[in-house]
């Protein structure tokens, strides 16, 4: 989901996986850093709402 172009949302995430919010954080802002050498980049659309993208 993440490495689409449109990324995804927590709720996105959240609704695919049936984890809870605080899980998926901190799966994003450690696992594929740590383990694929991935980056994420997170962005705030004009709804509020952070989206979340494999960029590297």
């Amino acid at each position: 989901m993440l490495r689409r172009p449109q990324g995804a949302t927590i709720s996105q995430i959240a609704s695919a996986l049936g984890w809870q919010p605080h899980t998926i954080r901190a799966a994003i802002s450690t696992g594929p850093r740590k383990t694929k050498g991935l980056t994420v980049t997170i962005t705030k659309e004009a709804n509020g709402e952070r989206v979340y993208r494999v960029t590297g």
